[in-house]
């Protein structure tokens, strides 16, 4: 992400906070069975100050999603919010809008963040207005709505600041993500030209460049991308203005990123010698131990190895999620339970693999074009055409536009032609 919207900020918007407005009185329609008993409850949100119970009353929100009680007072809070006088102080919208954010009620939490502005535009807060713009622009960004990130990030940075030039030192920032939500709506040509603007203007920067390597990868000009990134990494290991650990998070940060193009590149030994080098400094990242047991699996190398590395990335996750308190804690990454059960199916294991990667696809994030492939081939693998098939159209209708997931559907594509082709000639 190139926003943090994070809780923060909290104390900045604490500080000349308005006093909390009266509710609205007198109700003229009667109100459903409940509603009183929320619309009291989201009104005491206004007497909540101070940092610690504002980021209690948050994460108190988040756990609630699940019941679908955050939701409903969410939706209850929006109808109030078109009430004159608006009834929520400047805390409650900028709390309001996080928790929408957290429960992926994107509208909402743009209502509220558009609202947390407002409020600050009255109160002459330009650190107020900054941080509700980077909250509006984060959600649209997370949730990929790229038009109206487009337009919000355009809105920010019209703005002329003057207070302790906070809203100018978040104008590269959002120059930033305003380049790259121009490439994801497809403009990756104007983008690229926009991001060579901006470099021209700083000598020593790499975040730029750096963003420059990801629309190229984007592109598909990979060998171009690494020639960036190599780049970025010797230009933030002289950044002598960062602290030593700084520097050494955001080399690893490219250091990861290589990996990943070298691999694109199907550059096996380039791509493990970057993970190698992440691994020994972190062995029990399970984002490392991952990628290089898939890298491994996926050309058939090292297969014992790859196995034993993917389950670690497995179990250290758990302890991640357990530690963190996250809800489902459990519940096992669709893309490290497509690894392990793509490495098993590679030593001939495919009836252990199955499983795994059935598990894989039940959750939203395993339903992709790649993780159906390798359920198919293990269905196959085990005298099972028509789950096969059956995968393989599922396969066919996650596929993105993005050029790695085109090269798989044509793949998949003259899979399902042969597998069809046979259950028609049996009839």
């Amino acid at each position: 992400m190139l926003l943090l919207t994070t809780m923060a900020f909290l104390p900045a918007l604490l500080a000349g906070a308005a006093a909390p407005p009266a509710a609205a009185v007198g109700e003229k329609k009667p109100e459903p069975k409940g509603e009183k008993a929320m619309r009291q409850r989201l009104l005491a949100l206004n007497e909540i100050t101070g940092n610690d119970p504002l980021q209690r009353k948050l994460e108190e929100l988040a756990r609630d999603s699940k019941k679908e009680s955050t939701k409903k007072l969410l939706a209850l809070a929006v109808k109030m919010s078109k009430e004159k006088p608006q009834p929520f102080n400047r805390n409650v919208t900028f709390l309001l809008a996080r928790a929408a954010e957290f429960i992926k009620e994107v509208d909402a939490a743009a209502t509220f963040y558009r609202l947390n502005i407002d409020e600050s535009v009255a109160l002459n807060s330009e650190r107020g207005v900054a941080h509700g713009y980077l909250g509006l622009i984060d959600v649209y960004l997370d949730n990929k709505r790229y038009a109206e990130c487009e337009k919000a990030c355009k809105e920010f940075l019209a703005i002329e600041g003057e207070e302790d030039e906070t809203i100018d030192s978040f104008k590269p920032s959002v120059m930033r993500t305003l380049i790259l939500v121009t490439s994801k709506q497809g403009n990756n040509e104007r983008a690229l030209k926009m991001v060579d603007e901006v470099i021209k203007t700083e000598e020593r920067g790499w975040l730029n460049r750096a963003l420059k390597g990801q629309l190229l990868r984007e592109a598909d000009r990979l060998d171009d991308a690494i020639k960036i990134y190599l780049e970025v990494i010797e230009r933030v290991k002289k950044a002598k203005e960062l602290p030593k650990e700084d520097r050494d998070d955001y080399v690893d940060r490219y250091r990861y990123l290589l990996s990943g193009l070298y691999s694109e590149k199907d550059d096996v030994n380039k791509a493990a010698e970057q993970l190698k080098l992440l691994l020994a400094k972190d062995p029990n990242n399970p984002s490392y131990l991952n990628d290089l047991g898939f890298i491994w699996a996926d050309r058939g190398m090292n297969l014992a190895e790859s196995e034993k590395m993917i389950r670690k990335a497995i179990e250290e996750e758990r302890k991640q999620r357990k530690k963190l308190k996250v809800e489902d804690a459990d519940k096992d990454s669709s893309a490290y339970l497509d690894s392990l059960g793509w490495v098993l199916f590679k030593q001939g294991k495919a009836k252990e693999a199955k499983p795994h990667l059935l598990e894989a696809v039940k959750d939203k994030e395993g339903q992709h074009v790649e993780i159906y492939d390798h359920l198919a081939d293990v269905h196959m693998a085990l005298g099972e055409k028509a789950e096969a098939i059956a995968a393989w159209k599922k396969a066919l209708e996650h596929a993105t536009k993005s050029k790695r997931d085109q090269k798989r559907k044509a793949e998949v594509e003259k899979k399902l032609k042969a597998a069809t082709q046979t259950e028609e000639e049996k009839k």
